[in-house]
């Protein structure tokens, strides 16, 4: 690639969040509801589009847990097919629960549809009782170790020094704290400047307003992002409809949900323009 900048996505990129956000977000709804998804469909969500925030997908998970009580036969691949058919989202999980209950079974759900409860029960199993009363400000319920604990890095020694080497910006739907975390136990430094996390746009992936904003920090012409879902190469698609001053590139991963010959599929379908089994293949394309 003839890139001039890299842009890195967080998790699934640089760390591992197989036993962490993806944990949560199982447990969250098993111990708010007593039910829950299998762990392989949160992919599903994550394919359908516009579930960047995990708290989100957790929403609208939770909707579908609530919804199969009222209509068994409803299957978590039609809703989450109805989903992508909407645009993606938590707006559109709205939707598809209201295409497919009847007005009374669609008021019984969202009366028990709990997304602050969700949300606290998330954080509390995701950071851990410690962290989450220096994070949330609040006193949990919960004791817990924390999953985030739990999230092995992805690169090597070598492939940071390397990344390290160019002009670097982190776009990640995590909060600014986690993110922080996050790259100090990667051991990379980037400036916060070059950061774009939850805390700093509404937008999400696949919004390009991020990406061309750090694009601009940069000083770049021909950024190139590095990301796990279809959400962050439909990111660089639209980036390259809202600006056409500049060359993006999109390199997607095989180390989040997207993986093997399937995952590749999946990219190949939404135009990534390089897919690689990790990050630390990616110096060598760059060089």
């Amino acid at each position: 690639m003839n890139a001039d900048a890299i842009v890195l996505d967080v998790d699934g990129v640089l760390v591992d969040v197989a036993d962490s956000y993806r944990r949560a977000i199982v447990e969250s709804i098993d111990h708010v509801y007593g039910d829950t998804i299998d762990y392989d469909d949160i992919q599903l969500f994550k394919n359908a589009g516009g579930f960047n925030n995990d708290w989100e997908l957790t929403y609208a998970a939770a909707l579908y847990v609530l919804a199969r009580r009222e209509k068994p036969r409803l299957s978590i691949e039609t809703y989450t097919g109805l989903i992508e058919a909407s645009g993606g989202g938590p707006a559109a999980a709205e939707t598809a629960i209201a295409d497919e209950l009847d007005p009374a079974a669609r008021e019984k759900i969202l009366a028990e549809w709990d997304r602050d409860r969700l949300r606290d029960v998330f954080q509390q199993l995701y950071l851990g009782s410690d962290l989450y009363r220096e994070l949330e400000d609040g006193e949990p319920d919960l004791d817990t170790e924390g999953f985030i604990h739990d999230e092995p890095v992805l690169l090597t020694d070598d492939t940071r020094k390397a990344l390290e080497s160019w002009p670097l910006g982190v776009l990640t739907g995590r909060p600014a704290a986690e993110a922080d975390i996050a790259l100090e136990r990667v051991g990379l430094s980037v400036p916060e400047k070059r950061r774009f996390t939850m805390d700093d746009w509404e937008g999400g992936k696949p919004d390009p307003h991020a990406l061309i904003e750090l694009a601009d920090r940069l000083g770049a012409d021909r950024p190139v992002f590095v990301g796990d879902t279809l959400d962050d190469v439909r990111t660089v698609n639209n980036a390259t409809e809202a600006d056409h001053s500049r060359t993006f590139h999109s390199v997607g991963v095989l180390t989040g949900g997207l993986s093997g010959e399937r995952g590749r599929r999946k990219y190949r379908t939404v135009g990534a323009d390089i897919i690689i089994q990790d990050i630390n293949e990616l110096p060598d394309l760059l060089e």
